[in-house]
């Protein structure tokens, strides 16, 4: 009987197996990453390495050569004796911290949007808009290398800050990212054939507009999230898909988090909390040709009057503004300094990967010229 063969050590194994973003989040900590230190008080900042770098606080300089090289989960001390843990952030760390240009979905309703539309490994998954990237992260890590998300994006500037946070925490590009400038509901028409989508997620103003689109695109059984702020959006989107007559019922929730503080025999709830953020609606796309099941239910007192059905669902649809809505206006140059902030992070943690220099990676010639 022959000798079986010896399994692969870690450095013969091919490196084009290791899912993408492995090696940034293991290892020893290396120049061009980023860390999160907390003090002693619990006071939170998130630096980038830099060979010669140093991070100064009115407690002291911390040197970043004595955390390159080394293990997270140390407690180190500055030059003037204060303690600092450091760790690599977290994605809900990244994501709260990193560049950004439209407001981020937060990670309990990133986590929420994953699991109630049932992203999985291989899937084809449809995103509008891109933001400043923080659901999409949640999506390629659910998706895998071997999946697909097709982000949209209006604004070239919001895509620029994505594409840097994106390839700032995995290290580089993603093999299963790709992201189309333009209106949604037009382009997922041109670059995906009918029914040849799984699932789509829409974080954006007016998602009743994009429902043809998302009809045609998605595959029967696919599922349809779209994530709002407001209550007349919800309501607006629903009626939409319950009038198409093409997908299932809908199902609405939101998701409050409320943390509790932790000390001895003090435990009680925490004073403050992240309420709501936004309104989660899902529904699944019907066979071509199925019309959706009218579940009964009792019949109402009296009916809407039609200034009341205006008021809250207004026909105009150039009341659908942003401001109307709450959402506050980002200026080009607020977008354009996150994108180059964010670019500048994306190189770093490239070179990180790649074993250079980072402090030879600076703003490239279109950042300088802007």
């Amino acid at each position: 009987m022959t000798d079986a063969p010896a399994s692969p050590t870690p450095d013969e194994s091919d490196v084009q197996d290791v899912p993408a973003g492995v090696t940034a989040r293991r290892g020893p900590l290396r120049a061009g990453q980023r860390v999160q230190i907390k003090d002693a008080k619990g006071r939170l900042n998130t630096i980038t390495l830099l060979p010669g770098g140093e991070f100064h606080s009115y407690q002291g300089v911390l040197r970043h050569d004595d955390l390159i090289g080394g293990p997270e989960g140390v407690v180190v001390q500055n030059s003037s004796g204060h303690d600092y843990q450091v760790l690599r952030p977290l994605l809900n760390d990244f994501v709260l911290s990193m560049p950004r240009g439209a407001t981020v979905v937060y990670p309990k309703d990133a986590g929420q949007i994953v699991q109630q539309a049932d992203i999985f490994p291989g899937a084809v998954v449809v995103e509008a808009g891109v933001g400043s990237g923080a659901l999409s992260m949640s999506l390629l890590r659910a998706v895998g290398d071997h999946g697909e998300l097709h982000s949209y994006e209006r604004r070239a500037e919001f895509a620029e800050v994505a594409r840097g946070n994106v390839e700032s925490f995995f290290g580089g590009e993603h093999p299963a990212w790709s992201i189309h400038l333009g209106d949604a509901q037009e382009e997922m028409l041109r670059v995906h054939a009918p029914h040849s989508v799984d699932r789509v997620v829409l974080d954006m103003l007016a998602p009743w507009e994009c429902l043809d689109a998302v009809a045609t695109v998605l595959a029967p059984g696919g599922v349809w999230l779209n994530y709002v702020a407001t209550a007349t959006q919800l309501s607006r989107v629903a009626e939409a898909i319950r009038e198409s007559g093409t997908f299932t019922a809908v199902q609405a929730n939101e998701t409050l988090v409320r943390g509790w503080h932790l000390d001895g025999l003090a435990v009680r709830p925490d004073h403050r909390m992240v309420a709501h953020t936004g309104f989660l609606l899902t529904a699944r796309r019907l066979a071509t040709g199925e019309e959706a099941l009218m579940l009964k239910k009792r019949s109402k007192v009296s009916e809407f009057k039609p200034e009341d059905v205006e008021a809250w669902q207004p026909s105009d649809e150039s009341r659908w503004t942003p401001q109307a809505l709450g959402e506050r206006p980002v200026t080009d140059k607020k977008a354009r300094k996150a994108a180059k902030e964010a670019r500048l992070q994306a190189r770093r943690a490239r070179a990180a990967e790649q074993g250079v220099d980072p402090r030879t990676v600076g703003h490239d010639t279109d950042d300088q010229s802007r």
